[in-house]
């Protein structure tokens, strides 16, 4: 009786062996779960890219509002008889210095 109680036990650790150690085991389905969520992950964040992309891509082609605020952010253009002014911010931590005309320095 003994025997028969170690071969059934043996058996049941040969057949346990590919539930959780094998080519189909637990811990291989697990780790596999874990890289779809990542990969589901980076799809929804590529899908989001691409939706924007093709949102800019049929701008461009149906209108020319976008081409304009391309061209003028992106090459500097400007429109004809436009004025460009630049505004430019001083560095953090220096005092304003008055224009010449304020201080006499002509």
């Amino acid at each position: 009786m003994r025997l028969l109680t170690l071969i059934f036990v043996a058996l049941i650790a040969l057949l346990q062996y590919p539930l959780w150690l094998g080519k189909g085991s637990w811990l291989r389905v697990w780790d596999l779960n874990q890289k779809i969520v990542a990969q589901k992950a980076v799809n929804a964040e590529l899908k989001l890219r691409n939706d924007t992309l093709d949102a800019e891509v049929r701008d461009l082609k149906q209108g020319n509002a976008a081409i304009e605020e391309r061209a003028r952010s992106e090459l500097g253009m400007i429109k004809q008889d436009e004025v460009f002014y630049q505004v430019i911010d001083q560095m953090p931590g220096q005092p304003a210095s008055p224009p010449a005309a304020l201080t006499g320095a002509q």
